[in-house]
């Protein structure tokens, strides 16, 4: 087919655009110029008009995509008028789960690096799995597969409700913590669409949930298939124990890693190494242990596949020094997120003092959860907050950064400072950091910018 795809540059619309290409459709795209996954399309030579016009999208499409974000477009008009069949991304993905076994990860935090981890896993045990991940996986250069087998992982977003469009065989929940407060206005509603969703897991499917977290386990209770459980919990099926963090000192600045073992009520599986900080990781490999133990995959291939996983785009990645000062680069924009994020980096770096670029990610979930990020930074040392990144679908609230700011220095005076932009946060920095410092930059938007500033201003 000929497929256009309206917002092709996002994380999940370039990884189906990249699926779609791969399984031999004509693909061509637009967006609005911010280019995030420009070069996952250029990989795989798609086109993309930057900016939206009704003439770019061709009269013989037989398929229109958009993003949620762009759904009132001059392009999906014009494929109406000229009556392509169009659908919206979430559609289309769930058009795809019918198609294949499908393993969706969901959850508030975690989802991202489970699946391309689950993912990873199953390809390099001979699986040869699809999957669309919502950002770069870092063996692929990609953030999508296309395999011949009948097995599909999809990272599943519940953002807008999208998890009642999809068809999954089994799930892996990895938290609820309420987000997306622009879309659902309570805690209420948030968790409800994770219990809608889990208990049209058909009877022959399974779910496996994390056992650590009290609103997991209620939310587990909705399903009606088999259900498995991880964690550090005593209580679960695959119990994390003897966790060992290993620091940077230790391993170097790239290869920052943990130890644990896993047991079960049949007996011990023995020790993994992951190439990932943090109690998070532990838990997002415990699940997906569970999981391919499930399939059946063979055990020495998981463990292999989860010790040589270097990880997805933006997930706590290395990305240079400057002046000897290390510097890493996070997505985590949620409380949550923040707080074992910098746990894990405390972990790898005992002895530093964690500095902390914090870029908001729409005025809703600041407003909503002001309370929440003002206490998120308790572990680091000193944190530069900017101004805050509003997204496609806002552009201005009734919050500031300015109100973050206040917030953290109520607990800690002088901790945070905001600095608007990221060319001044850029000169703070190269002004102010010091021998024992850490650097790590937070948030969806374009935050990643601090740290590549600041690693090419090494003298």
């Amino acid at each position: 087919m000929k497929i256009h795809i309206v917002g092709i540059e996002g994380a999940g619309t370039s990884a189906l655009a990249t699926l779609y290409a791969r399984r031999g459709h004509a693909v061509t795209g637009s967006d609005d110029g911010d280019r995030f996954y420009a070069s996952v399309l250029e990989h795989e030579n798609i086109p993309v008009s930057v900016g939206f016009d009704a003439q770019n999208v061709p009269e013989d499409a037989e398929l229109v995509v958009y993003s949620t974000a762009f759904a009132e477009n001059p392009e999906t008009a014009r494929a109406r008028d000229l009556g392509i069949r169009t659908l919206s991304y979430p559609e289309a993905i769930g058009e795809l789960t019918r198609e294949y076994m499908s393993l969706l990860v969901c959850g508030t935090h975690g989802k991202t690096t489970t699946s391309a981890m689950l993912a990873e896993t199953l390809r390099s045990a001979g699986k040869d799995p699809s999957a669309v991940i919502g950002s770069r996986v870092r063996e692929w250069d990609g953030n999508s597969l296309s395999g011949s087998g009948n097995l599909f992982v999809l990272e599943a977003d519940e953002y807008q409700d999208k998890l009642s469009l999809y068809h999954p065989f089994a799930v892996i929940l990895t938290s609820v913590d309420w987000d997306h407060p622009d879309f659902f206005p309570d805690e209420t509603s948030y968790r409800k669409t994770f219990e809608r969703f889990v208990s049209r897991i058909p009877a022959h499917g399974v779910l496996v949930s994390s056992s650590d977290s009290a609103s997991v386990v209620a939310v587990a209770e909705s399903a009606h298939c088999r259900r498995i459980t991880y964690g550090f919990d005593g209580n679960a099926d695959y119990r994390i124990v003897d966790r060992h963090a290993v620091t940077a000192a230790e391993s170097g600045p790239e290869g920052i890693r943990q130890r644990f073992s896993i047991e079960t009520d049949a007996g011990p599986l023995g020790v993994y190494e992951l190439r990932l900080p943090g109690k998070h990781n532990a838990q997002n490999a415990a699940a997906v242990i569970a999981l391919a133990s499930y399939l059946g995959v063979d055990p020495e291939a998981v463990r292999s596949a989860l010790a040589s996983f270097i990880g997805t785009a933006r997930r706590s990645q290395y990305v240079g020094e400057f002046n000897g000062i290390p510097i890493y680069d996070d997505y985590a924009h949620h409380p949550e997120e923040l707080r074992a994020t910098i746990s894990a980096f405390r972990d790898a770096y005992p002895e530093h003092r964690l500095v902390a670029v914090f870029h908001p990610h729409t005025f809703t979930r600041t407003a909503a959860l002001l309370s929440e990020f003002a206490q998120a930074f308790d572990n680091a040392s000193r944190v530069l907050v900017l101004d805050i990144y509003g997204s496609a679908r806002e552009k201005q609230g009734g919050v500031s950064s300015a109100d973050l700011v206040a917030g953290i220095n109520r607990y800690a005076p002088g901790k945070a400072e905001h600095i608007p932009t990221i060319p001044e946060a850029v000169s703070r920095l190269r002004d102010t950091l010091e021998d024992g410092d850490l650097l790590v930059t937070f948030g969806a938007g374009d935050v990643w910018h601090v740290a590549e500033g600041v690693v090419g201003a090494e003298t």
